[in-house]
């Protein structure tokens, strides 16, 4: 089995990446894996080995059609992680985001027909959803994006399945909730307020921090992706929740707590441009057709993934203080 690994050095897909390459799913322990990754601000090549017998990384963009063409034959399946994912950045740079994600998505698929490649899963969000009050989403839900990064990758989304009605390709969608553990840029939420915590910097909280998510750790989420792979079915679409709900301001007073800081570490900030308000995953499809579930508790995984950042200090400052780095949650 050899695995095309688009995006494989950002967060998500080093780690797909890591888990295939250690054996961690039964009747893959010899695959084989090519990263491509553009190593933006987010792709970093020390997430990945060095060197393993089993691992090509190629530096690249999922939009240079002439590239995929080339490093794609030979390859049983892809894995599409590859994506601009920050929120906050989409709100100033909407372009990069629609070139990506969207125009992305479709050269890899193209490339996909053009060299024989048959099974694909791409990888999405719960926030091309939109917003939910009470309820959860179930994978039939309307899509009703509300920043630049939603739309792009609803975009996708509607790529990758019109590639399966209108060409046989063999897709599978997946949409999940927020994602945590190691290697996450300090950007993103979590990482932001642990780093900054750990540095005795405030920590930004956006408006009263009433937003909800769910939250997923990532070594949950590559199972499940694994599952979607090896078992889902074509043009299906598979919601991956975490299973637990929390508000911004409930996961800001348990860093605070783990990382005995007071409650005056906390600075207010003005509220994001069309902020959901609340995320909600119904994942009956995944458990019952796949046998998904989470395995890591929100406790143990935010108890571990601040112990890594504690741990790493050199990793997260390289990331954190990259030129032109976000700042926000």
């Amino acid at each position: 089995m050899k695995v095309l690994v688009t995006g494989g050095a950002g967060f998500i897909g080093s780690h797909y990446t890591r888990m295939v390459l250690d054996g961690s799913h039964p009747g893959w322990e010899n695959a084989e894996v090519t990263v491509l990754d553009r190593l933006t601000y987010a792709g970093n090549r020390d997430n990945l080995p060095a060197a393993h017998p089993r691992l090509t990384f190629v530096e690249g963009d999922i939009c240079d059609a002439a590239l995929l063409r080339e490093i794609l034959p030979g390859h049983d399946a892809v894995v599409h992680f590859a994506a601009e994912s920050h929120v906050d950045r989409s709100l100033h740079s909407a372009a990069e985001f629609v070139r990506t994600n969207a125009g992305g998505t479709q050269a890899v698929l193209d490339a996909c027909l053009a060299t024989g490649v048959e099974r694909v899963v791409h990888i999405s969000t719960d926030e091309v959803y939109g917003s939910i009050t009470e309820g959860a989403w179930t994978e039939e839900r309307p899509l009703l994006p509300n920043s630049p990064y939603a739309a792009s990758k609803a975009s996708s989304d509607l790529i990758a399945r019109s590639y399966w009605r209108t060409h046989g390709l063999n897709v599978s969608i997946t949409r999940c909730s927020n994602n945590y553990g190691p290697y996450q840029h300090p950007e993103k939420l979590i990482p932001l307020f642990v780093t900054n915590l750990l540095e005795g910097e405030q920590v930004p909280l956006y408006g009263d921090g009433a937003n909800i998510r769910e939250w997923l750790h990532v070594d949950d989420h590559c199972r499940a992706i694994q599952l979607v792979l090896t078992r889902g079915r074509a043009g299906e679409i598979y919601n991956i929740g975490g299973g637990n709900e929390q508000t911004n301001l409930q996961i800001t007073d348990r860093l605070l707590d783990l990382l005995n800081a007071t409650p005056s570490m906390v600075r207010r900030v003005q509220d994001r441009k069309g902020h959901d308000l609340r995320y909600a995953l119904d994942e009956t499809k995944i458990r019952e057709e796949l046998g998904y579930a989470p395995a890591i508790s929100f406790e143990d995984g935010l108890a571990d993934t601040i112990a890594w950042y504690r741990d790493n200090p050199n990793w997260w400052k390289a990331a954190k203080y990259r030129p032109a780095d976000a700042e926000g949650a």
